[in-house]
């Protein structure tokens, strides 16, 4: 496992690593995870009163979109490749302009192997820190490309990824397939594949709802539905409410990456509640997208107050740079929710994720 032992020498050189016996069984250096979290005897609702982060992260949490790619903070690239890395624009003009920027600053240091298995790394060791007890990543299927034995590779990385982090974090692996990559017939079948692994506990199928219809991938959710996986779409990130509604019932969504322009119909709310579809909101993600136009109009509150089940994510940390206790402590400032509500959102995403 050549990958493997490599990462215990690179996350060892950060002082931020894997567990201290996973270097014990591949025979490299030892190192530990240092977790900063700050356990102290203040509740969640009084840590936001009083704008005391370290409180807010030392109450659990669950992360339940965040995709695998950009998924660590972006200063952990930096401290990797040893010089700073442009930021992204505080507006970057949709998922377009967020592409372009990760393109152009972010890609061309971890599209690759080690990249990848060091940005996972990395963001394990971030969500730990930040109080994360539950995070489901999405791990892309051309992931598997990176890996000379493909997919049965990829799927040892992640295997061990959730085992060396067991005692700390629970890690759902989630299948991320792109809408862009429906017509793949290759990649196609190897999502189909995945599902018949059992390594995976959620699929997503995200890019933008107009690069195909739901329809075209009813069979790869049917299959993921026969597996006793969740499934998700991202859908509604930025428009359609009643696109919402049709992608949850063409492919049976248990729930929804963003789903915030639900908001532009009551009917669709009052829909969403009803069936308990929840929807898995990234605020700094929307903001930046320019899918709302600030924080404090962003659509989760009309949501909340329509009964829909919402949470509260990160969606790509690398690029938004906001950690979901610092998404919660920016929706409190910003005046969205009270330090109440915003403990009961995070109270029912961990009793939700725990069923």
């Amino acid at each position: 496992m050549p990958s493997l032992i490599y990462f215990c020498k690179v996350v060892g050189t950060l002082r931020c690593a894997v567990p201290d016996y996973f270097c014990k069984v591949v025979g490299t250096l030892r190192c530990a995870v240092h977790v900063s979290i700050c356990i102290m005897p203040i509740d969640f609702i009084e840590a936001l009163a009083t704008d005391d982060l370290s409180a807010i992260k030392a109450s659990p949490k669950t992360d339940v979109h965040c995709h695998a790619f950009f998924s660590a903070r972006r200063e952990n690239v930096e401290r990797w490749v040893e010089h700073p890395l442009t930021k992204p624009p505080a507006k970057m003009g949709g998922v377009e302009g967020m592409m372009a920027y990760a393109d152009a600053v972010l890609a061309p240091h971890i599209l690759h192997q080690q990249g990848f298995e060091f940005v996972a790394v990395s963001a394990m060791n971030d969500a730990i820190r930040d109080g994360v007890v539950m995070l489901e990543m999405s791990f892309d299927i051309r992931l598997a490309e990176f890996y000379p034995n493909g997919l049965s590779e990829l799927c040892v990385f992640i295997e061990a990824l959730v085992e060396w982090y067991q005692t700390q974090v629970e890690l759902r692996p989630e299948l991320g397939f792109s809408r862009g990559n429906a017509n793949d017939t290759k990649l196609v079948k190897l999502a189909h594949e995945a599902v018949e692994l059992g390594v995976f506990q959620s699929i997503d199928l995200y890019s933008r709802q107009e690069a195909c219809p739901p329809e075209v991938m009813k069979p790869l959710f049917t299959k993921a539905r026969d597996a006793g996986m969740k499934l998700k779409a991202h859908v509604g990130e930025f428009r359609d409410a009643e696109e919402v509604r049709r992608t949850v019932e063409v492919l049976d969504l248990d729930e929804v990456q963003h789903g915030i322009a639900a908001a532009e119909s009551v009917e669709v709310m009052q829909w969403l509640s009803e069936n308990q579809i929840q929807l898995n909101v990234c605020p700094t993600s929307n903001v930046m997208l320019d899918g709302v136009s600030d924080l404090a109009s962003h659509p989760i509150r009309a949501l909340f107050d329509h009964g829909v089940l919402v949470t509260i994510n990160t969606d790509d940390l690398m690029i938004f740079d906001q950690s979901v206790s610092e998404e919660y402590r920016n929706l409190y400032r910003a005046g969205v929710f009270s330090a109440q509500e915003l403990d009961d959102i995070r109270c029912a995403s961990l009793k939700t994720e725990s069923v």
